[in-house]
């Protein structure tokens, strides 16, 4: 029993790793990513079958890719359009006088990066919502099971289900091709494939809502999918500045929570504990985007920023004022209330907590942050530096109310009550 069991484990963690190859590789021979992925599962459904008793192959891979392909070829054969099929494969692949086996041959056994970087932007096509897009993403490149996203993003599995099955549609009905977009839109279409990358990282990074204050295996497979797409596309200095911002980001992982699960905040965490391989390949990323030229991009801004951080051995070696002025950096390159936040953090830290309290004036009013917890803890805390313990609490006890996070609401009232005891202390 236990031996199934490992054998069992062992074939989802292939599949895991091999499926997003041979997902995109079937897509690009039947041009349907719906059809695609029924056509690997029908190869995972033989190996579940087979391999607990011949064993794994020594190249799983080819393996699973070998009985896909005679899946698909028998697709094409019960085609009623099989003529046109062939001669538009034959004319893809520039094939003369071959069989349909040997195009598919051919086809499968080229361009494996070129066919998980098209994979990669069709996924993240602009005609898919944000949510459809993670959720798929997630499904075909990340080898997740579709509980297992739901559970991530807690949500239930009938409604990750049916954002897959209408984004699988949506890109049929579309007609969308299997292929890198035109030279035009590559830049627009990236930004897209970074956003969605970085949205699933940040929510494991920081759950939005549930028990937990972090779910390590998204940020896991935002990093995986981060570092497969900055191998394919070496010469974009925003992918490495984006795998730069998660490698040193997910250094901290098991520094951020302590042994209950409760959250530890950057300036309280034991840097003893921060991975420093994560934090090398970090920096290594982020040199890699500066050495590309021109001036850095969002997630490189935000992976420098990080740098100073994993370089300080203690808190209080922090460059706060290198900190702020990549902030204010960030600010004028792409503007948003949430790095405004940020950055009247870093101006605290640097110049006191008056400085962080002026620049946090102009949000106080701000539509998009009424509901954003963070906005009134931030404050709580620069007002709690002051002294002015009272206002503080009031500060945390709003927080408290907007936070969804159960362990961040937590540390928000045991904030708001150290406030309290401080304010009566001083009566």
């Amino acid at each position: 029993m236990v031996t199934a069991a490992r054998e069992k484990l062992a074939i989802e963690a292939v599949w895991r790793i091999e499926s997003p190859a041979l997902i995109a590789g079937l897509t690009r021979i039947v041009r349907d990513v719906g059809v695609a992925e029924d056509l690997a599962q029908d190869a995972l459904v033989i190996a579940l079958e087979q391999w607990p008793e011949s064993g794994v192959p020594d190249n799983p891979g080819a393996w699973l890719m070998a009985i896909a392909k005679h899946r698909a070829i028998d697709l094409l054969r019960r085609n009623t359009r099989l003529q046109q099929k062939q001669e538009q494969l034959a004319g893809e692949l520039e094939i003369q006088g071959d069989s349909v086996e040997a195009q598919l041959e051919a086809s499968i056994e080229e361009q494996v990066g070129d066919d998980l970087l098209c994979l990669i932007f069709m996924c993240c096509h602009p005609v898919l919502s944000a949510q459809a897009q993670v959720a798929l993403t997630l499904r075909l490149l990340g080898g997740l099971k579709t509980e297992e996203i739901a559970r991530a993003f807690l949500v239930p599995e009938s409604t990750v289900a049916q954002r897959i099955v209408r984004a699988k549609r949506t890109l049929a009905e579309a007609k969308v091709p299997f292929g890198l977009p035109e030279v035009g839109e590559l830049g627009e279409r990236l930004t897209s494939v970074l956003e969605v990358l970085y949205l699933i990282f940040n929510e494991g990074y920081t759950a939005s809502g549930g028990e937990d204050w972090i779910r390590a295996e998204l940020c896991e497979e935002a990093l995986r999918l981060g570092r497969i797409l900055a191998e394919l596309m070496p010469q974009e200095p925003e992918v490495h500045g984006l795998v730069g911002l998660m490698e040193i980001q997910a250094s901290r992982l098991s520094a951020r929570v302590g042994a209950a699960g409760e959250p530890i905040l950057l300036l309280d965490q034991d840097r003893a504990r921060w991975d420093r391989l994560l934090i090398a390949r970090g920096l290594a990323a982020l040199e890699r985007a500066e050495q590309l030229g021109g001036a850095l991009g969002p997630y490189a801004l935000q992976a420098a920023i990080a740098a100073c951080h994993a370089r300080a051995a203690h808190p209080q070696d922090t460059d706060w004022v290198r900190v702020a002025a990549l902030y204010e950096a960030l600010a004028q390159l792409s503007p948003s209330p949430v790095v405004e936040l940020n950055r009247a953090v870093a101006l605290a830290s640097a110049f006191g907590p008056e400085a962080g309290l002026e620049a946090l004036e102009p949000l106080l009013d701000e539509p998009s942050l009424r509901a954003y917890h963070l906005l009134p803890s931030v404050r709580g805390d620069l007002l709690a530096r002051q002294g002015r313990f009272e206002d503080a609490q009031a500060e945390f006890q709003r927080a408290v109310s907007l936070a969804e996070n159960a362990r961040e609401r937590r540390l928000l009232l045991d904030r708001a009550a150290a406030c309290a005891w401080e304010a009566g202390r001083r009566l």
